[in-house]
């Protein structure tokens, strides 16, 4: 919505200036977009006088001028400069515009500088039209009467010292789509008062020839309201350059006199209208529901096949407008008009929007009926058009024809001065409520107060005290701490499923991944491979293809993730998330899963050579690291009944008997293909709801338990076949004495032709650490050695395995 400031200052009588004004209306929530103010881009160039022309002595087609300026304003102190100029009409006497060293130039882009042309200097500018972006004409400088006040500026001389303010309005906020509704606000803030819009009726002098009917149907929901009136003997001539200037300066083209007064209600006082050619229109004009078989030439130029149920105005030979969103061009008006019927109207917005996007027709009377317009202003709007049009372009009107009767919007609500301080939090005083509420149109008594017609979106005692508080001002909130419901320390309030997740979230983040979020629905064929895309997790009415099923598991949003990632180079990636995946789609069928993805290389080039591609062994490492500090105990059983989107070979299940806590693993190629992800690629999935809780619940960490004696380590290898699992003889050690043993660890492995060669064919060489810690005493040699034998003797009945020799 755009408006000048001399438009506003019909209805609001103040001394505030424009930036006052753009504060003030973004404030109220009428955010300001911008301000074309032509004192900021032209409020330099001033009206001088040519004291001298004449030739210049090194170019035949330059002049040299001696200008006489006043820097000061009209009145003040005279400066003379010396100016190169090349326009042809440059003479003496000339009185014209100057601008001084220093000036922007619009229309070149340019900042005055001192200059040297030809051997001359030349200190400022005679400009052209086309230089102050006032046209295109740049023949020659500008010439104006003698009478010119010397050091007035230009945009003061001409009247065009005008800002425009541009305001987004909310879809809410119907009355703020014209400018005394704007002006309304800005009164009620305290920036100046309102003008008085006085609404004489106009007597007519015979009856209308044309007469209007509402069809039945449309009267209850359609259109509740038709006035309208003949004016013969206009004369539809150009409209006076105030109103074309105004029209021009928010974006509008100048049509005629009649056009021009129509646009110039829409936006003054958001009061949509529109004229018929009354020579044009036959018999009476009916307001009814389409046919659906109807062809509508509008005035765009266009022409639309009308869809049944959609309401048109017609008259005997057909549809003559498209009801609120535009006129047909067989009757609109040219320069030939002499007759013309005024229409004014009231329309449903809904009827009104379906219309406009079903036709895809978008208007600035279809702008504002969608929203709602007054629908009290129907006939004050059609006096104060009728008396403008006999203003401007003469004429005699006839009484007004008027079918149905105005939308009755009465209701009130209770006004409860006290629940600002709830609702709002700001202190203000009653007298100041009901001032703010009477200045913005309400009718108050009593306790209640009665909305205006313009104010459709008032619709509660809520709203009500969010006017007061908009008028009031919100910067005025000044923030207070909450107060406590009970003293003391307060209780937890995360559920420790909520906990948890924010420790994984940590942990996981800790470990140099980056979190995503991804939507909860994925395709179809996404689903599938996660052992998802059932009936029951499909959603009945999607956004799109790509979002038809809940996801049975993170995995696939990360890896689409990763895809795209990758497509725009990014190969080396570790990313996480955190979030809900479905089972079914009943209210319970979720659980929360922490998963990670791993893709790549492990880390970047160095000249070291520790870069490597991700293996199975660092999603397993994570998927530890987050189990750890989710509490999981330290003892966990790891299998290799994974799902089938891992690798058979390279993944495997944590848990604890039934109960699976992670999966880990390299993801299957075919996942991988089928997404067009390009591997080597590693993961892990944490059932967060799964990791038992500690039997006992403190809020301290236990007590350190350590040794004062000293820890034995002791090396052993073994033999195996090579269909071995390591863990399979970690166990076997770890169990000959749990007590006692504190921890085991792999630290080598041999493997390959070579070790076959040397051990056997189908072997392998494996070599554990195994750390001894006393609790009592030191260990002795010989306690050291019987321990020694019972993990050789555990280790190769578990492995089929010998001591390596």
């Amino acid at each position: 919505m755009k408006f000048t400031l001399s438009w506003l200052k019909d209805h609001l009588d103040t001394t505030a200036s424009v930036d006052e004004i753009a504060e003030a209306l973004t404030d109220l929530g009428l955010e300001v977009e911008g301000i074309e103010d032509p004192a900021r881009t032209l409020g330099a160039f001033r009206i001088c006088r040519v004291i001298e022309a004449v030739q210049h002595p090194n170019a035949d087609r330059l002049r040299l001028c001696r200008v006489e300026t006043y820097p000061d304003g009209p009145g003040g102190r005279s400066e003379e400069v010396q100016v190169v100029c090349g326009a042809p009409n440059a003479r003496t006497g000339l009185v014209g515009v100057f601008a001084p060293v220093g000036t922007h130039v619009p229309g070149t882009g340019v900042d005055l500088k001192p200059g040297n042309i030809r051997g001359v200097d030349s200190n400022g500018m005679l400009c052209s039209e086309r230089e102050l972006m006032l046209s295109d004409d740049h023949d020659g400088i500008i010439d104006l009467p003698a009478d010119a006040p010397l050091g007035a500026r230009f945009i003061d001389y001409r009247g065009q010292n005008d800002p425009v303010v541009e305001i987004k309005v909310t879809p809410n906020r119907p009355d703020a789509l014209g400018v005394r509704g704007i002006a309304r606000d800005l009164s009620a803030r305290g920036l100046g008062t309102m003008t008085p819009l006085a609404v004489a009726p106009v007597t007519g002098g015979f009856a209308s020839p044309i007469g209007v009917v509402i069809d039945a149907a449309l009267k209850a929901k359609g259109c509740p309201h038709f006035a309208g009136r003949t004016i013969r003997g206009v004369t539809n001539g150009p409209s006076p350059a105030w109103l074309q200037a105004r029209l021009k300066a928010i974006g509008l083209r100048p049509i005629s006199a009649l056009v021009d007064i129509t646009n110039y209600f829409t936006f003054g006082l958001n009061r949509p209208l529109h004229v018929f050619d009354a020579a044009r229109v036959t018999g009476d004009l009916r307001i009814h529901p389409a046919r659906g078989d109807e062809a509508f030439g509008a005035l765009d130029g266009k022409t639309y096949m009308l869809r049944k149920g959609q309401m048109v105005i017609s008259d005997d030979h057909g549809p003559e407008s498209l009801a609120g969103i535009m006129g047909g061009e067989a009757s609109g008006c040219t320069a030939e008009t002499r007759d013309v019927f005024l229409e004014s109207a009231y329309w449903d917005p809904i009827t009104i929007a379906a219309t406009g996007r079903a036709l895809k027709i978008n208007s600035d009377a279809r702008y504002r009926f969608e929203r709602g317009v007054d629908p009290a202003f129907t006939l004050p709007g059609l006096e104060l058009a009728t008396r403008m049009i006999l203003d401007l372009c003469g004429g005699e009107p006839s009484h007004v024809v008027e079918d149905g009767a105005p939308l009755d919007t009465a209701r009130a609500y209770r006004l409860n001065p006290a629940r600002v301080i709830s609702l709002v939090g700001m202190e203000i005083p009653e007298a100041t409520q009901r001032t703010t509420l009477e200045a913005l149109g309400f009718m108050l008594q009593g306790d209640l107060a009665s909305p205006p017609s313009w104010r459709p979106d008032i619709l509660g005692e809520a709203d009500l005290i969010e006017e007061v508080a908009r008028i009031a001002s919100l910067t005025r909130l000044q923030g207070a701490p909450l107060l406590r419901g009970t003293p003391g320390v307060p209780r937890p309030i995360l559920t420790p499923l909520q906990v948890r997740e924010r420790s994984a979230r940590r942990t996981i983040a800790a470990l140099g991944y980056n979190e995503c979020l991804t939507y909860s629905f994925i395709d179809a064929t996404s689903a599938a491979l996660f052992g998802g895309g059932t009936e029951a997790v499909r959603v009945d009415n999607p956004i799109s293809s790509e979002m038809s099923h809940l996801r049975p598991d993170l995995l696939p949003g990360l890896l689409q993730a990763a895809a795209r990632n990758q497509a725009r180079g990014f190969m080396d990636l570790a990313l996480f998330e955190i979030g809900p995946a479905f089972q079914g789609g009943e209210p319970g069928d979720q659980h929360l899963q922490a998963t990670g993805l791993l893709i790549g290389q492990s880390s970047a080039r160095d000249p070291h050579g520790s870069r490597r591609a991700v293996d199975v062994f660092d999603a397993k490492a994570d998927v530890e690291a987050v189990l750890q500090a989710l509490g999981a105990p330290a003892k966990v059983q790891i299998t290799r009944k994974a799902a089938g989107w891992w690798h058979p070979g390279r993944s495997g299940v944590i848990g604890l008997g039934p109960n699976t806590m992670a999966s880990f693993g390299e993801v299957h190629p075919r996942i991988l293909q089928a997404m067009d992800v390009k591997g080597p690629a590693v993961a892990f999935t944490v059932l967060v709801a799964n990791v038992p809780l500690p039997k006992v619940k403190t809020p301290t960490r236990p007590a350190l338990a350590i040794s004062d004696l000293q820890a034995v380590e002791r090396d052993f290898a073994f033999v195996v076949d090579r269909r071995v699992e390591v863990l399979t003889a970690v166990n076997a050690a770890a169990g000959v004495d749990k007590a006692l043993i504190e921890s085991v660890r792999v630290f080598d492995q041999f493997t390959g032709e070579k070790a076959e060669a040397q051990m056997g064919a189908g072997k392998k060489s494996i070599a554990l650490t195994v750390r001894l810690q006393p609790q009592e005493k030191t260990l002795t040699e010989a306690e050291i050695e019987a321990v020694s034998a019972k993990i050789v003797e555990k280790v190769a009945k578990a492995t089929g395995g010998t001591l390596r020799s």
